[in-house]
Order: structure tokens, then sequence, then C-alpha cells
């Protein structure tokens, strides 16, 4: 990787202290660049300043990129980012990523300017960890979660499944620009719980096949099997295999189990070899093996609750199987890591992934748990639903869950493999009335306003009705600002026409 790019003087050693000093350069493309020259951090291979006002900083290069290293920086601050930051949506992922803005010369050394990072990626005072970078090992260790953590900083289940939806979308951009990142890893993922926002870093080692070959490997837990089985070979050896979009793939979904799970996939009891390294490489490479393979045990964790306490409940997988997180989202873990672990090009997209953390938040039914560390559970389809974080049984007396189906031409509805439990105060969207309309951050403003809301009201379930004018309980019209009582059996036009949806009601008796 071409190194830390926009990281604060947290990241990384500082150098010795010298006297303040602003320099002023001229950018190429004319731009006039301030920084402090005083305290840089020092990162692996770059040397990080601030600018006066601290909006960005200068990170120059201790070794002078070569020409190929040269063109791919002046591509990342011109066509690249022209491309996915100045077109359409571009407002939008701009937050998803803290990408390069120009390069700068000073006393022969190349140096890249970088937006800093937004204040909520910080820890904040009081909390023990006050301006420490919220790099995602804070939130994937089962440890860290558990014990090191703030309470307020640990999140529930939404914030990181929304934490995953945006993850999923940065890397769906950049798939879609013929890019890679090549080193997804929690280091260069910065994550805020408390709002489930996240922001992907160092992206100055961007791949482009055929042009601009990765640097690194990747960071180890990351680094895709079929790129760690061949990391011995030579460069320009046939059979090595190299970061790639592919490689992206496993990573992200190594990701996304992290967060939700707060275990390794692949990190299990098997023993391959007494050395560290050949361990390493076969249980991360040749031998990776899922530690929830449904036939094949030997990986599975022996929990010891004397020796595992700091780490329970989360590497129990006998109590939270990676089936907890819902129908979506457990098959792309079995296609990830069972199916396709050996089989890059078979991996699920980012494009999967996105669609299945948007389909699985729909799931989602609130814990009344007073001590829950997830506050929110996936409904599992019983008549009894259990939150599996605390076991606490689900507190209302019923559970209304709303089968959506739409219509191509007006007449015909057809099921479209997705649903929505209804809890108190849930909202209904426009994508979930209208089939054409999928959450993302290309939405206009009004395609994020609820088009209604859910009561539990002296016993009953109801719909009320704020803007969706073609709203029927099956063949009556429910005018705006009225409400229609759920019942069990019930066929809910949301919206008539073209693209419209359907809802059938099942009110599930816990």
């Amino acid at each position: 990787m071409a190194g830390r790019a926009s990281g604060p003087a947290s990241r990384g050693r500082k150098r010795g202290s010298m006297a303040a000093q602003t320099v002023t350069l001229v950018a190429r493309g004319g731009r006039q660049v301030q920084f402090v020259e005083k305290d840089p951090a020092v990162g692996g291979v770059k040397d990080v300043y601030f600018a006066p006002d601290r909006s960005y900083v200068v990170a120059f290069y201790r070794k002078d990129p070569d020409a190929a290293g040269r063109e791919r920086l002046e591509r990342l601050v011109t066509t690249y980012r022209r491309n996915l930051l100045e077109k359409e949506g571009g407002s939008y992922y701009k937050d998803l990523f803290r990408w390069p803005e120009c390069l700068v010369e000073h006393n022969g050394r190349t140096g890249i300017v970088v937006p800093v990072y937004d204040r909520r990626f910080y820890f904040p005072a009081g909390t023990g960890l006050d301006g420490v970078e919220k790099q995602g090992n804070w939130f994937t260790s089962a440890k860290n979660f558990n014990r090191n953590l703030p309470p307020g900083e640990r999140g529930n289940l939404i914030s990181y499944l929304r934490i995953c939806v945006t993850l999923s979308r940065a890397v769906k951009r950049l798939h879609a620009a013929g890019l890679a990142h090549s080193d997804l890893s929690f280091k260069n993922c910065l994550v805020d719980p408390s709002s489930g926002s996240a922001c992907i870093i160092d992206i100055d080692g961007l791949v482009v096949p055929g042009l601009f070959p990765p640097e690194v490997a990747g960071t180890p837990d990351f680094i895709a099997p079929e790129v760690m089985g061949t990391i011995k070979l030579p460069l320009g050896d046939p059979a090595k295999k190299l970061p790639c979009v592919d490689t992206d793939r496993h990573a992200l979904a190594v990701l996304v189990y992290l967060y939700l799970l707060h275990r390794h996939p692949l990190r299990g009891s098997k023993v391959w070899s007494l050395e560290d390294e050949e361990q390493e490489s076969l249980e991360m490479g040749e031998k990776a093996l899922f530690i929830e393979h449904p036939t094949d045990p030997t990986n599975r964790r022996t929990v010891d609750p004397k020796t595992d306490g700091p780490f329970l409940p989360w590497i129990d997988t006998g109590r939270l199987p990676y089936t907890i997180t819902g129908p979506y989202l457990s098959r792309l873990f079995r296609a990830a890591f069972v199916d396709h672990l050996h089989d890059p090009v078979r991996r699920p997209t980012a494009d999967d992934w996105e669609e299945a953390l948007v389909k699985t938040l729909d799931l989602i039914l609130p814990c009344s748990g007073p001590s829950c560390p997830k506050s929110w559970f996936v409904f599992d389809n019983t008549r009894r639903p259990v939150c599996p974080y605390c076991g606490k049984a689900y507190g209302e007396p019923s559970v209304p869950v709303l089968d959506l189906y739409s219509t191509r031409d007006g007449s015909l509805y057809q099921p479209d493999n997705r649903r929505l439990m209804v809890f108190n105060n849930q909202y209904l969207y426009p994508w979930h009335a209208y089939r054409n309309v999928f959450p993302n951050g290309l939405l206009a403003p009004e395609q994020r306003r609820p088009l209604g809301y859910f009561a539990f009201h002296r016993g009953e379930w109801l719909l009320v009705n704020q803007d969706l004018p073609g709203l029927r309980d099956g063949e009556v019209p429910v005018p705006v600002g009225q409400a229609v009582k759920l019942s069990d059996r019930q066929r809910l036009v949301l919206s008539p026409g073209a693209g419209g949806r359907l809802a059938h009601v099942t009110l599930v008796r816990s």
C-alpha cells in the first residue's frame, strides 16, 4: 500500500519537535496549499502535516514514487476523482472516502493533499480514548467490544448494519469504476457505531487491472486465500495471485462478518502446523475453512468459559451462529465462506451485500432487554421470537409481518422475496411501496421521507397513511391522514399501477 495519507498526529509516531513554520505551496492545477512544518505524524511511508486550519493534511512520501506510482497519483486526483466524486451522486460518495484532492512538490518530495477525517471518527473527550481514531478493530474484536469500548460508543445492531451498508456501497462504487482498493481491512475503514457511519481511507494504493498493480498483498485477516497461498511466489510468476476486485470481495465479506458477529470467519481451532508462519499461511490460504462450515466441523472453536470469558458470547458459534443475521445475509455468508471461499470469481459482490443488508434492516425487531448488547435482533420466523443476544422474549403480544409483492403491469402481483417487520413507530418508506425505488446514495430528498408509520394503539396495530394516495385495504381506499387496522391475511395495496406494491399481512402471535 502507498501508505496512510489522511491520518492525524495520533496516527503513527511523531518526529521531534521543531519550530512551527507555515509553508505555502502551489499544487499541480494551481491550488494554494499550506501546511505547518512541525511534528509530523510518521506513517509507514509518509510524513503527515496539518494545514493551519486543520481542514486537510499534506502527506509527503519519504521515497519518491516511480513513474508508474506518479501516474497512479495523477489519475487519482484527476480522472478517478472526477469520475467517482464529481458526477451524479458524487456529494454522497465524498463522505464515504477520504479521497486525495491534489499533488504537491516540496524540497524534492512528492505529497498528496487529503481532507481530514470527520470528528465522529475520533473518540470524544471523556471516554478514556480521547482523540483516538475509531479504527474497525475497536468494534470487531470481541474483547474490545465487551471490555474496552465506552458503553456509549458500542452502537447497536442497526448501526452495524448501516456501517456495512455504507462500506458495501463504497466498494461497489470503486468496482463500478474499474478500481480495486487492494487492502480493505478494519485499519483502512473508520467507523462510528454511535451514528452508523463509515469511511474508507488510505486509497492512494488503488489497483487498476492491467495498468496499476497492487503494491502490497493486503492486511492479515483480510488477505484472500488465493493470495495468501501464493504469497511467497516471486512477482512475475504466472501462478502468483494478486489483490484485485475478487480479493476485495473476500475482504468485504470478512468485514461484514466481523462487524456483525465480532469474530473472524476463518480463525478457529484447526491446527495445520506447529510453525506459526506455516499455520498462518495454511489457515488463511490453501486450507482456509469456515469456522461454521455445515459439514466439516474441524475448525469450530471449542469454548472454555474459564479462558474465553472476555470473548463470550461472540466466539460461541453454537449460541450465536451466523444464521442469526437472517436469511439474506446467511445466504451470502454461505456463498462467501463455504461455496466460493476458494472460487474467487463467484464470490458475492458488493452489490449483493448492499441489497442483503438493506433487506435485513427491514427484518429487525426491538429488544426490551435492559442490558442487551445489540438492542435489536433479526426476526427468526418463529411464533415466539427471542433475542439471541440476551435471551429476552419479544414483548409485544403479536408481530405483524408484511410480505411484499410488486406488479410490472398494474394487475398481476409477484413475490419480491422481501418483507417488513412491524413494531411501534416503524416507518414505511418509498422503497417499501414502490418496486423501482431502492435505498441508496442517489435517492432524491423526497424519496427519503416516510410515507406512513405503524403504531400499536389500544391493543391493535395500525398503519397511519401519511403520503400514500393509492393506499387500499383490499378494495377500500384509505385516505391520506387516516389509519387502517392491520389484520391477519389482509391485503394492503400500498401503491397501484405498474411498479406498485402490495403487502400481505400476517399477524404472528407471540
